[in-house]
């Protein structure tokens, strides 16, 4: 009964979200900034999917998650980004509870599955390193499909359970949201009009145990590689240490993320705002670069893609 009246006091049905600054020009080069990066995103990471399609020499399990990581960022970058320069333009700064709930459902959905990716990907990279004879047995594409369901399945569960958990919540005001966009640091839930404790602490440790588990993953992984490639010859080494450090390079970012927003779950910092913006914009534009920079395989598929196609403009 006293859940239903709760419910019944839920009258927000929009929210108000807070720009980055209140100085115009500033805005206006926001505006250029988040254009010009989420352009970028989108280009760089559809020009690697389209290299490993295109590419046969690409066609093994490591690039195919690789794929994934690309089509993930396009997706990640485009629940939050679009908006933002839109935004910039208009003086409310409005969005409804439903594109709300929305946003965030869609961004825990992308982080966790992304997560989920790169722990697939280290595990692959321990496969192929350690195990290099046993590789294409262990890591055969039956597998690979497995693991792809199974990490998409896992984001959408986890992006489910705590988005329900949201909704639940009855909202009666306040309606501005410390951030400009409704993002996964239980910000929304602090608008809520009763004592979200408990529920805050049931999403951060959910979010923190898969953030511990995946960490203590990665870490063993790329110990046990980084040990096994003291034996290996220089060539080789060279080869799997270049992977290796793009990978870890990507996983650093995006734990460095995570470990910032579970070590001050209940309280808000200046620096979120710097960091939501480098999470959802900035990090979707550099794995692209990354990966492609410390990768040669890559690099020659590209070289070799934009050859033939002015070969064929030439023609």
């Amino acid at each position: 009964m006293e859940e239903a009246l709760l419910l019944n006091q839920s009258l927000v049905t929009h929210f108000h979200r807070k720009d980055l600054s209140v100085n115009q020009k500033v805005l206006m080069s926001v505006f250029a900034i988040f254009l010009i990066f989420y352009v970028l995103t989108l280009i760089r990471n559809i020009i690697i999917v389209i290299t490993i399609i295109y590419d046969c020499q690409l066609h093994t399990p490591m690039y195919f998650f690789l794929s994934n990581l690309s089509f993930i960022d396009i997706c990640h970058s485009t629940v939050t980004v679009p908006k933002m320069p839109v935004d910039t333009w208009s003086e409310e700064k409005l969005i409804s509870f439903d594109a709300c709930v929305t946003q965030m459902f869609f961004l825990r959905f992308f982080a966790c599955t992304e997560i989920f990716l790169l722990t697939v990907m280290a595990y692959d990279r321990y496969v192929a390193i350690c195990k290099p004879l046993q590789y294409m047995t262990v890591m055969n594409w039956k597998v690979c499909v497995l693991l792809d369901v199974a990490l998409w399945s896992g984001g959408t569960i986890h992006s489910v359970a705590l988005t329900s958990l949201t909704i639940k919540l009855p909202y009666c005001g306040p309606d501005e949201i410390d951030n400009f966009f409704c993002d996964v640091q239980c910000k929304v839930n602090k608008l809520a009009c009763t004592d979200t404790h408990n529920t805050e602490i049931l999403i951060v440790s959910n979010s923190g145990l898969i953030s511990m588990v995946c960490s203590v993953v990665l870490v063993v992984s790329y110990t046990v590689i980084l040990v096994s490639l003291r034996q290996q010859i220089s060539e080789g080494r060279r080869k799997a240490l270049s992977t290796c450090t793009a990978h870890l390079t990507v996983v650093t970012l995006f734990l460095g993320h995570c470990i910032f927003i579970c070590s001050h779950p209940s309280t808000s910092l200046p620096e979120d705002k710097v960091v939501s913006v480098f999470f959802t914009a900035v990090i979707p534009l550099l794995n692209p670069i990354i990966y492609t920079l410390m990768n040669e395989d890559m690099k020659n598929a590209l070289n070799k893609l934009i050859g033939k196609k002015e070969g064929k403009g030439e023609k």
